[in-house]
Order: structure tokens, then C-alpha cells, then sequence
């Protein structure tokens, strides 16, 4: 079946479990508060285009591992709030690429701002080293995962100076 190890079930059922009440309070806690102005398709797209910027349809398509269309549908409501902009390739190519706006950096920067105080409200009190041991394994979790997908994504060289 695998040449994997085996995970202790009990574990690997926890972790299941989990996973799923995250994927159920972070976009529900964090991204559809009141003040956050940003969808979530949007905080996602421009997070990748502040690390990734100028990237094509199918550069986007094959970063989010989605079908063109729907990259295109998200990118063109992105296109008419101003969030994002068509640019020439920088490299000379014909076909045009898309990067973040100033209009979504400065969105995306406020709402990132915003959950990091919702966050921050969720872990106040944890123990510093809790909240960065919790990171670390968070990132070596998606890390894991964009090792299986061969789907690397960018990382900020200090997470944790981000605003």
C-alpha cells in the first residue's frame, strides 16, 4: 500500500479530528468578523502575490491547484474591486501576469492585522514558546504537504516580522 511508517491511529485520529474543528473555526473566527475586507479566496490569492508577484492564470491555476476558470473568475471580481492588476510579463513573455494592487496590499496588511488580533486573543494565554513551537509544527505540517504535492509555496524570510 505505502512504503510510509505507520502513524499510531489513535494519534493520527486526534489529528483528523482536529484538523477539521481548525478548518472549521479559522476561516469561521478569523476571516468572516466583522471589519475584515477581504474574502477569503482574496486573502489567499494576494498573500501568494506578495511573496510571488507578477504570476499568470495558469502560474496561479497550478500554485492553488485549481482549474484555470475558477482562477480567472477570482481573479476577474479581484480585477473590478482593484485588488489586483494585469501587467506585461516581466521576463518578455505574451501573455499578461497579475500582481497585487496597492489597494489589496494595503487590504490584505489590515485584515492580516485583524487576525493576527483575533489570534492573538485565542492564544493570549499560551506561553511564548507554546505559541512558536505551535507555529513551527503548523509550518513543518504544510511543509509535509507541499512535499507530497511537489507544490512549494514561498514563505517570508521572518514570519514572524510580518505585519
Amino acid at each position: 500500500m505505502s512504503d510510509q511508517p505507520t502513524v499510531d491511529a489513535p494519534a493520527l485520529r486526534r489529528l483528523v479530528f482536529e484538523l477539521t474543528l481548525l478548518s472549521r473555526h479559522y476561516p469561521a473566527s478569523m476571516l468572516r468578523r466583522p471589519g475584515f475586507q477581504l474574502d477569503r479566496s482574496a486573502y489567499v490569492i494576494l498573500t501568494r502575490l506578495e511573496m510571488d508577484s507578477p504570476l499568470s492564470l495558469r502560474e496561479l491555476s497550478d500554485a492553488f491547484q485549481l482549474d484555470i476558470s475558477t482562477i480567472n473568475r477570482q481573479i476577474g471580481a479581484m480585477l473590478k474591486l482593484e485588488l489586483v492588476e494585469r501587467v506585461p510579463d516581466p521576463d518578455g513573455g505574451i501573455a499578461r501576469k497579475i500582481r497585487a494592487s496597492a489597494k489589496g496590499l494595503t487590504l490584505l496588511a489590515e485584515d492580516r492585522a485583524r487576525s493576527q488580533e483575533g489570534i492573538g486573543a485565542v492564544v493570549s494565554h499560551w506561553s511564548d514558546d507554546d505559541i512558536a513551537r505551535f507555529g513551527a509544527m503548523i509550518a513543518r505540517f504544510n511543509e509535509s504537504i507541499e512535499q507530497l504535492e511537489d507544490n512549494r509555496w514561498p514563505r517570508p524570510p521572518h514570519c514572524d516580522e510580518q505585519s
